[in-house]
């Protein structure tokens, strides 16, 4: 009708996105269409298998070896302790400080209530979604004393007991050395996916704070300091993973006194914090390499020492320009625990390749592999994606 109106139709943010991205020209219509169609013939059998064809029965039958190997039964209270114990300290800290803690909780509860759904006793069930509730708690009680008066003695709390936290969670799965409560429990007890994280999580900690210092010490001015960590580095970076944790299992008692035993978990840490601490050392050379020399004039100029200079100027800075290379290093060292078998250890590879040794599960080993690498894939992408939140909450190469 003449002079009526045209009413705009407003398009969903997703339709715009795909036709601006997908289907903005003829060719690139095409070629969607043709990604499709490839992406369907390569995955079509293999999604077909995974939902219709493929027996999952030997996952729940051997979940209790995937996840602690074969930790004591009538013990697995200890690692529940000590899960609630860092999901608390994890929820506190969210609340207190937010940012990217506040997302690693809300992605933690999401993983427990996901995990309550699967084929685990009532108890387990009611365990895990017990540690949702506690970390939405805590994370709640944490934003309330962010806003009281007592936020900086409950943050300097909350640090001392971060500094604690390892010690204490050690004391609980280990168990501590004449207590009938904390009855030890030897690490060749320990297998599946807590080794395979307690492996990891204690190389990145102490395999960060060593690379730096390496890559200070090979900046040094005094020649020694310089060339022991530059051989250091040199010599790490040359050997394979595989042969640090070989000579720490099996060559490592040959320099010891006869009376000196060193646990073989312990070993395989040392093995890969040693390892990937030259690696880190390299990441954080290249970020300090990267600082323009001005910085370095202006600090001088306001009459900051150099110990200073470092450690508030140019070190900071350093840190923030290689976030994705070390992160990059610590997702390599999580998928590189699998060679812990040279050790004697099950991890969470290595526990199902146990399994699949069992006659009665001899014809499930793609069922266990495909189950595996979905596992350390969740975990990877999990790392992957907040170090992406931390780049994009610092800047990185934006400024």
């Amino acid at each position: 009708m003449i002079g009526q109106k045209r009413v705009a139709v407003e398009v969903p943010p997703t339709l715009r996105w795909l036709k601006e991205n997908l289907f903005s020209t003829w060719y690139n219509t095409l070629l969607t269409l043709l990604c499709l169609w490839g992406l369907y013939a390569a995955l079509g059998s293999l999604l077909t298998w995974i939902f219709a064809k493929a027996d999952w029965s030997v996952i729940p039958a051997n979940l209790k070896l995937l996840l602690v190997g074969t930790y004591p039964a009538e013990m697995l209270w200890r690692i529940w302790m000590a899960l609630y114990l860092v999901v608390c300290f994890l929820g506190m800290s969210a609340g207190l400080w937010g940012s990217l803690l506040r997302d690693t909780v809300v992605v933690l509860s999401s993983a427990f209530l996901f995990l309550a759904l699967l084929p685990f006793g009532v108890n387990e069930r009611l365990l895990l979604s017990g540690l949702a509730l506690l970390s939405w708690g805590m994370m709640g009680s944490g934003w309330l004393l962010r806003r009281s008066s007592l936020r900086r003695w409950g943050a300097r709390i909350l640090l001392g007991l971060w500094v604690l936290s390892p010690v204490l969670v050690v004391a609980l799965i280990g168990g501590v050395p004449g207590n009938a409560w904390l009855a030890p429990v030897s690490t060749a007890q320990w297998g599946g996916l807590m080794l395979t994280f307690m492996l990891a999580i204690v190389g990145i900690f102490a395999s960060f704070p060593l690379g730096i210092l390496l890559a200070l010490g090979r900046r040094s001015e005094l020649p020694v300091v310089r060339w022991l960590s530059i051989l250091y580095i040199e010599i790490i970076r040359g050997v394979p993973l595989v042969t640090l944790i070989f000579m720490a299992s099996v060559m490592l008692p040959l320099f010891l006194p006869g009376d000196t035993r060193v646990d073989q978990a312990v070993r395989a840490m040392t093995a890969f914090t040693l390892f990937t601490a030259a690696y880190i050392a390299e990441n954080v050379r290249g970020g300090l390499q990267n600082i323009p020399r001005g910085q370095y004039e202006a600090a001088q100029a306001v009459g900051l020492s150099s110990f200073l200079t470092t450690v508030f100027i140019v070190l900071p800075q350093a840190l923030r320009a290689v976030i994705p290379a070390n992160v990059g290093q610590f997702i390599s060292l999580f998928k590189d625990t699998s060679l812990v078998f040279v050790a004697a250890l099950l991890d969470l590879f290595n526990i199902g390749r146990s399994i699949l040794a069992n006659p009665n599960w001899l014809a499930h080993d793609s069922e266990m592999l495909l189950f595996i690498a979905f596992v350390y894939w969740i975990f990877t992408y999990f790392m992957s994606h907040l170090s992406q939140r931390l780049e994009r909450t610092l800047g990185v190469g934006e400024r």
